[in-house]
């Protein structure tokens, strides 16, 4: 990626800028651009009257800065917005596919990201993360892990905290771990030293055309790795665990994505719950032995704690903790750093978050489960009787699985799950694919009860739980029907769940 033709690469002194997006990640680059000199304009689909704090904010920043200016173009993003333009940046919440972004594309306007741009300016090496489930998790342990081993650690990126703004507090020496979503990685055009893809599966097919191209652009965190580079591929997964296996990126061609392919040139550790591997990190032995192992080629294994000591619920958070492992471990942490963070760290808020337990029924918030997956894997995290909330807004994914799960029967052939609560924009599609699931299946149905909105959902939840239950929201879908974000969603969940008499 060329990033202008006056920039050298670090100075920004009188570059063109547009940023479209004005949350946490296009104000950050805002910032970042304005102290080294460059002329930022802003876009953003919201109004002034919206973003009229922001753009205060901004404004005064910019008037401590030698020679950057910023203006705001709000309401819309205008084609004329890349006259005399330099560089368009997108915020992840931005399409490449809007018309203002392919007539950019057209005139050969060089695009970039944060994230893009941090991978770039960043003093020391950077630890990148993606997948398409378990990425803040993971990231959030593999910082942790590094802090615990004594090294200074900055965490940031997709997690919510952009780094770019923040690059000049990196030391050469220090530790620098990135979440990376798939819309940062669309427009990478270099790939971390140390880097991992934790797995791939139907995700954001709203904003990406096919898996094919979703695929893609997560493999870009891969796609220019060098020799002397290590990545972390997830063993198990069915796109991860074979290029972990063959050292080649392979993915056919879909919707708007060619055939992709590419050898692996750095050095492979793998992550895996099922079985022993070459290189990388795994569970051995059973039952109450059952044990996670270390491994490096010529060294003999070391054991980091037993399954039993891990206080995350949920295998998959199992698979998280390897792969953190195999991360801090490739990054100079010791075994008994791991160790330190697998046995005490009790998880991310609105992941498989314990709200409270009141009369014997525990409320559960997974708000990050915005996808069907997420939502199987959060039933798999219980073995108590569930009330489960799905909803919120449909991102084009299969909810067949969903359904099998949500009418699955336990060893003493009991109902795992007990009733379903949906609330929000999909409720009714949801609603019609168990229907359909119970009508090809034969399965007796789940009780459904529809709520207009998630007040409404946790009111019936109350209702119909039992001591003994697990009330737990993992929507299935993104909160976008009503909340700026998943911790949004999470957050009212919280306090309606607080709020209970």
């Amino acid at each position: 990626m060329s990033i202008g033709r006056r920039s050298n690469g670090q100075g920004y002194t009188g570059l063109r800028v547009v940023i479209l997006g004005m949350a946490r990640q296009g104000t950050a680059l805002a910032r970042f651009l304005l102290r080294r000199g460059a002329h930022v304009t802003l876009s953003d689909l919201r109004t002034e009257a919206q973003l009229a704090e922001t753009c205060r904010d901004l404004e005064q920043f910019a008037a401590t800065t030698t020679g950057g200016r910023v203006r705001f173009v709000l309401g819309d993003h205008p084609v004329d917005l890349l006259t005399g333009t330099d560089l368009l940046c997108l915020s992840g919440g931005v399409s490449p596919a809007i018309p203002v972004v392919q007539e950019a594309v057209r005139r050969g306007i060089a695009l970039s990201n944060d994230g893009a741009l941090t991978l770039r300016h960043c003093p020391a090496p950077v630890i990148g993360i993606t997948g398409s489930a378990g990425k803040t998790t993971t990231t959030t342990l593999t910082g942790l892990m590094l802090q615990a081993a004594g090294l200074t650690t900055h965490v940031g990126g997709n997690i919510g905290t952009p780094l770019i703004d923040r690059l000049d507090e990196v030391g050469s020496g220090d530790k620098v771990v990135m979440e990376l979503s798939s819309f940062q990685l669309e427009l990478f055009d270099r790939s971390p030293a140390l880097a991992a893809l934790l797995n791939i599966t139907p995700n954001h097919l709203d904003r990406h055309p096919s898996m094919s191209h979703y695929a893609a652009a997560k493999a870009n965190i891969l796609r220019f790795q060098e020799r002397g580079d290590t990545c972390v591929l997830g063993a198990d997964d069915a796109y991860t665990g074979a290029w972990l296996r063959s050292g080649r990126c392979e993915i056919p061609a879909g919707e708007g994505q060619g055939e992709v392919y590419f050898p692996l040139q750095a050095a492979r550790l793998g992550f895996s719950l099922t079985g022993e591997l070459e290189a990388g990190a795994f569970l051995a032995g059973t039952g109450a032995a059952e044990r996670l192992i270390w491994r490096r080629p010529g060294l003999d294994d070391a054991t980091v704690c037993r399954v039993s000591d891990v206080r995350l619920r949920g295998r998959h958070n199992l698979a998280n903790i390897l792969a953190a492992c195999c991360l801090a471990g490739a990054a100079g942490a010791g075994v008994e750093a791991m160790a330190a963070v697998a046995t005490t760290f009790g998880g991310v808020a609105h992941r498989l978050e314990i709200v409270r337990q009141r009369d014997g029924i525990t409320w559960v918030n997974d708000s990050i489960a915005t996808a069907p997956e997420r939502t199987v894997a959060a039933l798999h995290s219980f073995s108590e009787p569930l009330v489960l909330l799905l909803g919120g807004r449909d991102k084009h994914l299969p909810w067949q699985t969903v359904a099998a799960e949500i009418h699955a029967r336990d060893a003493a052939g009991q109902p795992r799950v007990r009733a379903v609560v949906l609330f929000g924009e999909a409720a009714g599609l949801i609603e019609a694919a168990l229907a359909d699931y119970v009508r090809s299946s034969g399965a007796s149905p789940v009780p459904v009860l529809a709520q207009a909105d998630l007040q409404a959902a946790v009111a019936a939840a109350q209702r119909v739980a039992r001591p003994g239950d697990v009330v737990l929201l993992a929507p299935g879908g993104t909160s976008f029907d009503a909340y700026v974000d998943f911790a949004a969603r999470g957050e009212h969940f919280r306090a309606l769940v607080e709020a209970l008499p």
